[in-house]
């Protein structure tokens, strides 16, 4: 993952909750990162390549304080709740 392609999903899609007790896990951080790639049309990368990247920037999945923001927590919010019948 090139270093403007994770940067422009940090600041898109992710915010810092400095109220969180534990951010986000690692499906909600991947599920996130695929759905602003969707909406942003380019490739996503394997969950391995992102969890590398965000490592590399101190980001564990898991133990954070950081919360979904913009269209892509929408969508990915939206993609994962059970269809309502």
């Amino acid at each position: 993952m090139s270093t403007t392609h994770f940067d422009d999903f940090l600041k898109d899609a992710v915010s810092g909750d400095p109220g969180s007790d534990a951010g986000l896990n690692g499906e909600e951080l991947f599920g996130l990162y695929t759905s602003w790639c969707l909406l942003n049309s380019c490739p996503a990368e394997s969950a391995d390549s992102l969890f590398e990247a965000l490592g590399s920037r101190g980001i564990a999945p898991g133990r954070n304080t950081l919360a979904m923001t913009g269209p892509a927590a929408a969508d990915y919010i939206l993609a994962s709740a059970p269809a309502i019948v």
